[in-house]
């Protein structure tokens, strides 16, 4: 998983797709093992090839709310490395880390975290969003995808990558897709034999087969690109992890 390539318009669906309303959340190893056999029924030959070379996806759950969007965005365009280090000291400043507290700290404080004056703006602009109660990230999981993704993006700061990364792993939408990830478009580039990566367009039409459960279908594929490049001894898609 990981770094953003082209921005993929979400305001719409692709033409021909349905809208489906999400199923219950990917919350521990048993509803995600309970979602990977419903999605290897829907599309059992593809998902028995992926899963015979990957093995069980893992869970990769992350922190919910405002604090696991907050750690998105501060990992972003940085390393793993940089990004612990950084986070750490947010924590240590911003305790709990909530939208509540973190509107409280001035602009110095945060960059002397480590924070940059855009991941400052971004934080900010979720806090006031909470605040003034135009975005409840907790509910965002009954909307569909497509629904929470645009909440999301709609926020100053939040990207596509960001959006779809914190619906699928801080809150377990079973649907949400980060099509603009890299080493998710390499990998459809190899479960799908293609000649070349698709980009996050084609890789949302790709994705259509897997509805409602996108979110577990990415699970699998990140899961079959590990473990094809491990065999092979090659380099994993920038910033994969």
């Amino acid at each position: 998983m990981h770094k953003p390539g082209r921005r993929a318009s979400r305001g719409k669906p692709p033409p021909g797709a349905r809208l489906y309303r999400p199923g219950p959340p990917i919350a521990d190893e048993a509803s995600l093992g309970a979602a990977v056999e419903a999605l290897r029924a829907q599309d059992p030959e593809l998902m028995a090839r992926l899963l015979a070379v990957a093995g069980p996806p893992p869970l990769r759950r992350r922190a919910p709310g405002f604090a696991g969007l907050a750690a998105i965005v501060v990992s972003q365009q940085v390393s793993v490395a940089s990004a612990r280090a950084i986070l750490g000291r947010l924590e240590a400043r911003v305790a709990p880390l909530d939208a509540e507290r973190l509107a409280a700290v001035g602009d110095e404080d945060l960059r002397t975290c480590g924070l940059s004056a855009a991941k400052i703006r971004a934080l900010r602009a979720v806090a006031r969003a909470i605040a003034d109660g135009a975005l409840d990230l907790d509910r965002l999981a009954e909307l569909d995808a497509e629904g929470a993704h645009r909440a999301l993006v709609a926020i100053t700061g939040i990207g596509p990558w960001t959006a779809d990364i914190f619906l699928m792993f801080c809150l377990g939408h079973p649907d949400a897709f980060a099509a603009g990830d890299l080493a998710l478009q390499e990998a459809a580039r190899l479960a799908f034999d293609l000649e070349a990566r698709p980009d996050a367009a084609r890789l949302e039409r790709l994705a259509e087969r897997w509805r409602p459960w996108r979110a577990v279908a990415a699970r699998v594929l990140w899961a079959y690109y590990r473990a094809v490049k491990a065999r092979s001894g090659m380099a994993l898609a920038d910033g994969s992890s």
